[in-house]
């Protein structure tokens, strides 16, 4: 039996942010499951293809070892994905001469390397793009506001500049993404600094979405399907908790605990879910810095329950996106994961996995937590410790991605 090349690679991904804060792209981490044995990547560059759909945000492969990355660089057709190419690796030139033959062929190649190490214009004029990091102190520099120069005096020495349209990774303050994104149009952001906007709005409670709730509130109005409005609410985490919150307070005097969205919805009733949404969106948040955070975290959600495969029972499989998307609600409440959950009358096994990190949902989260790094020791560890097929959990990954919806221009 040949094995599937989802079978010899281990992937992770990084969602790529755009000016809007939206999503723009998905960074795919591939590794060798195996260094002996070579990735079939015209196979993998295949898969990709009928996987993804006119929808789906464009990728970005991220190599992690140079076999690999000489795989793909000679047989990758003219249309596949950008190809990242490591900086360092260049050095290296059976890589730089394939680097070259791709350009060639009109393969779209992404430089990957620090902003102070740029590539000579040689080099330079085989890629479309870059994935820039800088250095702590290059990043202190571009925070800093020009210096005024003395009248008749030299001209300031400028700061190493943040160049524009390229697309950026490993910022992790608030500051110098709003530097980079709205200042110098970076095509996109790797990644996204969650902990300092979060930390930035510590003052201010964390309130729901704004859009998201005004979506639900128009589905209510055209009277669609009980399951679009369990979709639209499970695409906010804090929505989703305050609304479970407020299922199960007293002043609804419900004789049973509500453990799902969906028997909230239900019992409530589609006007008083409706005024208690009107109630909501004076104060909801329309800070667009905390898209990424809330869509990051349902993607966590989404990569959980296909891990987990319920099969047919959708009430488990409801159960499992929901322990998913509950998983982070410490980062927005800023207070113990174990003291949020015992407000609500959640099932055991969402508890066990999401604090203790035990019991049957505990394999899928953590996987899902895995994958968003190229962690691919940490993710074959994981694969062994709970009996996961890592095809199967390829699979699930890029069933999940491809699922995912940009907006074209």
């Amino acid at each position: 039996m040949v094995q599937s090349v989802l079978g010899s690679l281990i992937l992770g991904y990084r969602p790529l942010w755009n000016r809007a804060r939206k999503l723009a792209g998905i960074q795919l981490y591939a590794n060798n499951n195996d260094a002996s044995v070579v990735v079939d990547a015209p196979h993998l560059l295949r898969t990709l293809q009928e996987l993804w759909s006119a929808s789906s945000p464009p990728i970005l492969l991220s190599p992690q070892n140079r076999q690999l990355l000489c795989d793909m660089l000679e047989h990758a057709p003219r249309g596949a994905p950008w190809i990242e190419v490591r900086g360092e690796w260049l050095a290296d030139s059976a890589i730089f001469t394939r680097v070259k033959a791709a350009h060639q062929r009109g393969l779209r190649l992404v430089w990957r390397g620090e902003l102070g190490k740029l590539p000579e214009p040689e080099v330079a004029q085989c890629f479309d793009n870059s994935l820039l990091s800088l250095r702590p102190e290059d990043a202190v520099a571009a925070l800093k506001p020009p210096a005024p120069g003395r009248p008749g005096g030299p001209v300031p020495r400028s700061a190493p500049p943040i160049l524009a349209g390229q697309m950026y990774e490993g910022i992790a303050s608030r500051a110098l993404m709003e530097r980079c994104l709205d200042e110098h149009n970076a095509m996109a952001l790797a990644g996204w600094p969650a902990e300092d906007v979060l930390y930035s709005l510590r003052h201010h409670p964390q309130q729901p979405s704004h859009a998201v709730i005004f979506k639900l509130m128009k589905a209510i109005d055209a009277e669609q399907s009980l399951e679009t409005f369990e979709a639209i609410m499970g695409e906010d985490p804090l929505l989703a908790y305050r609304f479970m919150v407020y299922t199960n307070s007293a002043a609804l005097g419900l004789r049973t605990g509500i453990d799902s969205l969906r028997r909230g919805l239900v019992m409530m009733g589609y006007g008083s879910i409706k005024r208690w949404l009107s109630d909501q969106l004076p104060h909801a948040s329309t800070d667009p810095n905390m898209n990424p955070v809330r869509e990051a975290m349902v993607m966590r959600a989404e990569l959980t329950a296909h891990l987990l495969d319920a099969g047919i029972e959708n009430d488990l499989r409801r159960e499992i996106y929901l322990c998913g998307l509950v998983s982070q609600l410490d980062d927005l409440l800023g207070e113990p994961l174990g003291t949020i959950l015992r407000r609500l009358p959640l099932s055991e096994r969402i508890y066990d996995a999401t604090v203790l990190r035990t019991g049957p949902y505990a394999a899928g989260l953590q996987m899902a937590c895995a994958l968003e790094t190229d962690d691919a020791s940490a993710i074959r560890q994981l694969c062994e410790t709970h009996e996961m097929d890592l095809e199967e959990v390829n699979r699930a990954l890029l069933r999940v991605l491809s699922d995912l919806e940009v907006e074209r221009k």
